[in-house]
């Protein structure tokens, strides 16, 4: 008797469709948190695999922090007009402007956490009672103790102490009005996986993943790229360095990596080697021990 084997990029994968036709079956209007970075490019590919041949029944939902990547924003409107869906943005600089967020300011100033007062408003004017994720245990503490739907209270914010149990492959979209669920349906990939499905696949990434000359400052023990949002402290200097990213934010907080990557080989052989995970390089995750699951408990991502 012959036996079907999947190997472990085609279970993860699997396990991904499954998750995101669970969620067309049981939410009325999700959408897909799309930030520009490599795992939400990796779920809009699994919704794109999960449906086919039909057209994506997500929306896309962009917060744009006024502080993106250019290189970011132009990936984010080729992959919309190539695949011709619907996209929503929500605008931290018009919370800003209407006085709904207050900007920080100084040296380490960051757009970052403002993000979740337009994301929640985002949701609530649009109708959203699930919105999908890239977010991966792996990368941080906070996101470790995620379940795949994870609950939202109607204040958009979220308990570690209070979800659902999913036993087996039963998951629970329940929720009363008003409240709403997140969705996390790469949560078991690791950011190895990450690139090797990336390069099985063919899939097409933002530049700033491979290596480059670009000029940076050295800041909190990472390399941050100069903009026009940069403010240089006296002894700091603006260099030019070989630089990769391997997490994508706000320019103003992400820090790159010196590298010579420049191809999906050398990156997947480059993770290979890596003993500290890719967000240690965002400087929003470094003011606490618990900033991300501070963050996470406002309704952050």
């Amino acid at each position: 008797m012959s036996k079907y084997y999947l190997n472990y990029l085609d279970e993860l994968e699997s396990e991904a469709i499954y998750i995101l036709r669970e969620v067309w079956a049981q939410f009325q209007n999700p959408v897909i948190l799309f930030s520009g970075g490599k795992d939400s490019i990796l779920v809009t590919h699994l919704v794109k695999k999960a449906f086919y041949p039909a057209k994506i029944p997500f929306a896309l939902l962009h917060i744009d922090t006024g502080h993106n990547f250019p290189e970011t924003m132009q990936f984010r409107d080729d992959l919309v007009k190539e695949l011709g869906v619907n996209l929503l943005v929500g605008s931290v600089q018009e919370a800003i402007d209407k006085g709904r967020v207050a900007e920080e300011r100084g040296k380490n100033a960051t757009r970052n956490a403002l993000q979740i007062t337009t994301l929640l408003d985002a949701i609530e004017s649009n109708k959203i009672d699930c919105a999908i994720g890239g977010g991966r245990r792996d990368e941080e503490k906070a996101r470790a103790k995620e379940r795949f739907f994870s609950h939202r209270d109607e204040f958009g914010q979220w308990d570690p102490k209070n979800q659902r149990p999913e036993l087996w492959n039963l998951l629970n979209g329940k929720h009363f009005q008003g409240e709403h669920f997140r969705a996390f349906p790469i949560s078991n990939w690791t950011e190895m996986d990450v690139w090797n499905y990336i390069k099985r696949e063919n899939i097409a990434i933002p530049s700033l993943y491979l290596a480059h000359q670009r000029e940076v400052v050295w800041r909190n023990d990472s390399w941050i790229p100069n903009s026009e949002f940069l403010v240089l402290e006296p002894k700091e200097e603006i260099i030019s360095k070989q630089i990769r990213f391997r997490t994508l934010g706000d320019i103003t907080i992400t820090g790159g990596i010196e590298s010579d990557a420049d191809t999906l080989d050398k990156i997947v052989e480059e993770v290979s080697t890596m003993r500290h995970t890719e967000r240690g390089n965002r400087s929003d995750d470094k003011r606490s021990e618990s900033s991300m699951e501070d963050r996470k408990r406002e309704g952050y991502f």
